[in-house]
């Protein structure tokens, strides 16, 4: 193996990380509800769906009345994109979930499948069918190697990383070492128990939709600005992937959703790079399939133990 192919090895697994923060960021949205409640958001992905909307709109306000400095546009937009899909999040367990929580099992995830057409028809309404475009807030790239022979990353593709990392530090301290960590982990244990020892379990679980619901805002607002190209049917696709990294790290667990989350992407990129783009989902879920039959709990999930 020469240089070249070390560079190109090297080149894809930076590619496959960016994407796979990406589904990772996505999938703790999915492992934060299903490990307190048990049942998946299905309307997940559609929250960065819109995200990537409201995204370009305060972009496009704040060029209209006169810009702002790049870094100070970036976190308008990530706050205001944040504060957003939080009361989308709320509305979505409000609205959804809460009223269904005494029914069969299956009504809410009906629910929520409805809630996810709603957004799509809405979007596509309000905004059209085309795909949509926003300009590059940051340009120039990282390079490493000589002039013939590099890999390269964008400042974007960067800015995804560092916001990944910070989001997992961030929600590994909360769930570890606060009150609400602990009352989240006694919801997920026991809520009848949680509920006589005074935990408020209704306020749990509508900030543990809030909480992913930032983290889809967070992935949809730094990929937005990474590829420029959106439209109403992302969320979809890509909450599709972000499940299968979910289940594949092993679902309700947060850590194996972010792992989870980097071994699709990077699967999906060395299969594009080194053999066909056309099957690379194949590729990828072959792997969920592999590895499910090997560990059905996925890579780091726990058998669940029926309590008599």
């Amino acid at each position: 193996m020469n240089a070249f192919d070390l560079y190109i090895i090297g080149q894809q697994l930076i590619n496959g990380l960016v994407l796979g923060a990406t589904y990772g960021l996505i999938a703790i949205g999915y492992s934060m509800v299903y490990g307190i409640i048990g049942m998946i958001n299905f309307a997940h992905g559609e929250i960065y769906m819109v995200s990537a909307y409201v995204t370009a709109l305060v972009i496009a306000l704040i060029a209209y009345f006169g810009g702002l400095p790049v870094g100070a546009a970036i976190m308008i937009a990530l706050l205001f994109t944040m504060l957003i899909t939080a009361i989308l999040g709320w509305l979505i367990e409000r609205v959804a979930y809460r009223p269904l929580k005494n029914s069969f099992r299956l009504a809410p995830l009906i629910s929520a499948i409805g809630v996810s057409l709603i957004l799509q028809n809405f979007i596509q309404l309000a905004q059209g069918a085309r795909n949509q475009a926003m300009p590059t807030l940051l340009e120039g790239v990282l390079r490493i190697g000589g002039e013939e022979q590099f890999m390269q990353i964008s400042y974007h593709q960067l800015l995804i990383l560092v916001a990944a990392l910070v989001s997992m530090l961030s929600l590994n301290t909360l769930i570890g070492k606060t009150k609400f960590g602990r009352s989240c982990r006694a919801t997920q244990q026991d809520p009848v128990m949680a509920e006589i020892l005074g935990i408020n379990t209704q306020k749990v679980i509508s900030l543990v939709f809030v909480i992913g619901a930032v983290f889809a805002a967070i992935a949809g607002t730094f990929v937005t600005m990474n590829y420029g190209s959106f439209d109403f049917y992302i969320g979809f696709v890509t909450g599709i992937k972000a499940f299968t990294a979910a289940v594949l790290g092993g679902i309700g667990s947060l850590p194996g959703a972010m792992l989870g989350g980097l071994l699709v992407g990077i699967a999906e990129s060395f299969f594009s790079g080194f053999v066909n783009t056309d099957y690379k989902d194949v590729f990828a879920f072959g792997i969920l399939v592999l590895i499910l039959i090997i560990k059905p709990s996925g890579l780091l999930g726990h058998p669940e133990v029926e309590k008599v």
